[in-house]
């Protein structure tokens, strides 16, 4: 049978993807539907797929994302994704300096109320400096820091992870303005209603700052790696590495840009405001797969 998650639209497709689901969320779609409560409340997150320049003869092949593979006692454990987190509340309230489009021209790509899409970028950028020690802010519009990878900067970095300072309080202590112009909106995600804890994600694109470079000082992965999307991809169809439908559909989307100069373009013609949530089709046998449309 196939299970309709209702809630926000998903977008038509004239193919649906369809992806092998894990036997963990089978079984946590079958209890869930046999126990008929009510589904969880999807929390608001970002994620940010980080891209880097590589030499490359074939220019769709010229860029690498970054990836990490969270802790199998997590939420989404044992899987491939990309840096991010849920939206702390205070991301909303604060006052910063800020680079770019105004919250409210965000409020409208992204369909949000300006405090809303103002912390749904403040956490897209506090989460890539949490759990990849890359900072996307800089002097003043137009520039960027260099290499944060030192000591007084990773005493910074671990209190926000540990909510001991907020990311608005960390910008003002070093003079520094948020670079929202570099965070490229793609996609938003909302976990399907079976899902014990759900996510409404927004999914952005960046450039790997010139001068940083990524760290794995997350504590919530157990492996990282800077891959082409395409040879991602072959290795998720060889069974090699475990993506959820989020991870695959977005590389698959960004391998397809022409390379890293398309990735603006495509951006902007992207709908990063209208939800996607998958479906799951259970077949008899007790398997089940992902659809998208």
């Amino acid at each position: 049978m196939t299970i309709d998650s209702g809630g926000p639209p998903t977008r038509p497709a004239a193919t649906p993807p369809m992806f092998a689901a894990p036997e963990s969320l089978v079984e946590h779609a079958r209890r869930f539907y046999a126990a008929g409560g009510p589904p969880a409340p999807p929390r608001m997150a970002a994620t940010v797929l980080l891209v880097r320049p590589v030499p490359a003869a074939d220019s769709d092949n010229n860029f690498e994302v970054y990836v990490i593979r969270r802790l199998a006692s997590m939420t989404f454990g044992g899987m491939y994704a990309f840096p991010g987190g849920g939206v702390d509340p205070s991301d909303s309230k604060a006052a910063l300096d800020w680079s770019g489009p105004s919250a409210a021209d965000w409020g409208d790509r992204l369909g949000l109320a300006p405090d809303a899409a103002q912390a749904v970028l403040c956490a897209a950028a506090r989460e890539v400096f949490e759990e990849a020690g890359v900072l996307l802010a800089g002097p003043g519009p137009g520039t960027i820091v260099g290499d944060v990878s030192g000591a007084d900067w990773e005493s910074a970095r671990q209190a926000l992870v540990e909510r001991r300072a907020g990311f608005a309080e960390l910008l003002r202590e070093q003079r520094l303005t948020l670079r929202a112009d570099l965070l490229l909106p793609w996609s938003r995600w909302v976990t399907p209603e079976f899902e014990p804890r759900r996510f409404d994600t927004y999914f952005f694109v960046a450039l790997l700052p010139a001068g940083q470079r990524t760290r794995d000082v997350s504590g919530e992965a157990d492996h990282t790696m800077w891959i082409r999307p395409a040879e991602a991809l072959a290795r998720a169809d060889a069974g090699e590495i475990a993506m959820l439908p989020p991870t695959r559909v977005t590389l698959a989307e960004i391998a397809a840009c022409g390379g890293r100069a398309g990735l603006p373009a495509a951006s902007a013609e992207r709908d990063a405001a209208t939800p996607v949530m998958p479906r799951l089709d259970l077949a008899p046998d007790g398997t089940g797969r992902f659809l998208l449309a």
